[in-house]
């Protein structure tokens, strides 16, 4: 992605030729030489300022962008970095932040940048406070009013102090990883009180499991603190480093970071468990299956293989967007088969020319993302043959709803294969991925409801831990 310089004009000042000025005011020779440096001062501050832009522009600018009858919010920042501006969009139904954008043009009432990543681009001129412009994305044009202002989000669930229960500011290591995160421990906490370590899911996530305004994590520990249970949360490995890849790490990378976590919480507490949504529900169980946790808990956890569940996720998105039945098999055939040769370590054969051009467009970058180390990883990932070995408690739980992580083919493998586990599988009716009541459960619902986790899931995962301890 290019970089672009702001265009501003040059600015410019005569201060006459030095000859005439020093004859006409008398001026010695020292005077001239002070008179000298100063100017040469003034000439390289100007020179300096035309790097910052001078603009009324700088903030958060947010608006709707209404396509086909679907409505996307768009939030566009604009700040003052070290001599240059820096321009992000974010578009939080979809929980992308942060995308870089390059400036075309930058005044105090006009803008146009292009955002490289997603090969689009946004010009708009300020008229009456707003900004009124087009969003064009690939060569598609769409109006977009943007006001001055952050898009106002309800969460109503995000815990509000006063809180009667502390938190501690904890760091840990792992493979030259420095980890940060949050201790929430229930008043009159001893070493007999129940904690969890709370693993994310796939994606570089902060400790909280923050997405689209949810925060997931802290409304559990929050739930669980109240009722006398402590939980560990974290971000991630390469939380807020810019150059960290996510896609150069593994499952098993970040289980490793979870078990060290595990460590930690044993030198403070007797009964120490795991709590994992998404791909760390499949992170709690493999734990649970080398015997390092005492109880452990799934939250849409994966136990079917990846490539099944990467199919899955395809053949029901394109199911519910009305793409005919012969042309999902179509798609989803040659996808398990660039799927087959990429665990094989095989080149892939079918580039999905065959494809309708619009799931070709969508074809090749699918395959492009599945060749990186994570996604090969994931592809093989199956715990099925490892869950004989789990002996501690175990609670599973999905929404019959849930796009992402098949409810019911996850939820039967956990079930058969826990033979020598206490254990308890329950799917809730009307639940998404994020246990959100919801109407759909695609991922693009998320943004729109209110609700962070459902509280009946609460409930369970409070009462099954106290029972799961005893």
């Amino acid at each position: 992605m290019g970089t672009h310089k702001l265009k501003t004009q040059k600015l410019t000042t005569t201060f006459g030729n030095i000859a005439p000025f020093r004859y006409l005011c008398s001026v010695n020779e020292e005077t001239m030489r002070y008179m000298k440096r100063n100017i040469i001062l003034i000439l390289l501050t100007l020179i300096a300022l035309q790097g910052r832009a001078q603009t009324n522009l700088f903030g958060t600018w947010s608006g709707k962008l209404n396509v086909m009858g679907s409505s996307l919010t768009l939030v566009l920042n604009l700040e003052q970095g070290d001599g240059d501006v820096v321009v992000t969009l974010d578009s939080p139904d979809q929980g992308a932040k942060g995308i870089p954008c390059s400036r075309e043009f930058l005044s105090d009432d006009s803008l146009s940048v292009k955002v490289a990543m997603i090969n689009a681009s946004y010009s708009a001129r300020l008229k009456d406070g707003n900004l009124i412009g087009a969003f064009t994305q690939n060569g598609m044009s769409f109006p977009l009013t943007m006001k001055h202002e952050a898009p106002k989000e309800n969460r109503p669930q995000t815990p509000k102090p006063p809180f009667p229960y502390t938190e501690e500011d904890v760091t840990f290591q792992n493979a030259g990883y420095t980890f940060h995160g949050t201790l929430t421990l229930p008043e009159g906490y001893d070493k007999q009180t129940p904690v969890l370590v709370m693993v994310t899911g796939s994606g570089l996530q902060n400790r909280d499991e923050e997405l689209m305004g949810h925060r997931p994590f802290a409304v559990i520990a929050d739930a669980l603190a109240r009722q006398g249970i402590a939980t560990m949360r974290y971000d991630d490995r390469g939380w807020g480093d810019k150059s960290f890849s996510p896609l150069d790490d593994t499952i098993d990378d970040h289980k490793t970071d979870a078990e060290a976590c595990v460590h930690l919480m044993r030198e403070r507490f007797k009964h120490v468990g795991v709590i994992g949504h998404s791909e760390g529900g499949t992170i709690a169980l493999m734990l649970a299956s080398e015997g390092k946790v005492d109880f452990c808990v799934s939250l849409a956890g994966m136990a079917v293989s990846g490539k099944e569940t990467l199919l899955d996720q395809n053949r029901t998105m394109l199911s519910f967007y009305g793409i005919p039945i012969k042309q999902v098999n179509d798609y989803c055939k040659a996808l398990g088969a660039a799927f087959d040769n990429i665990i094989a370590d095989k080149p892939i054969e079918d580039d999905g020319t065959n494809l309708p051009p619009f799931m070709r467009q969508q074809f090749k970058p699918a395959i492009q993302q599945a060749s990186s180390r994570y996604m090969r990883d994931f592809l093989k990932t199956d715990i099925r043959a490892s869950l004989s070995r789990v002996k501690c408690p175990v609670l599973a739980l999905n929404g019959k709803r849930d796009t992402q992580v098949n409810a019911s083919a996850n939820l039967e493998a956990i079930d058969k294969g826990l033979t020598k586990s206490k254990h308890e599988v329950v799917a809730y009716d009307d639940l998404n991925h994020l246990f959100q009541h919801c109407q759909t459960g695609l991922v693009d619902e998320y943004h729109k409801i209110e609700e962070t986790f459902a509280s009946e899931v609460l409930t369970k995962i409070i009462e099954w831990v106290r029972v799961a301890i005893k």
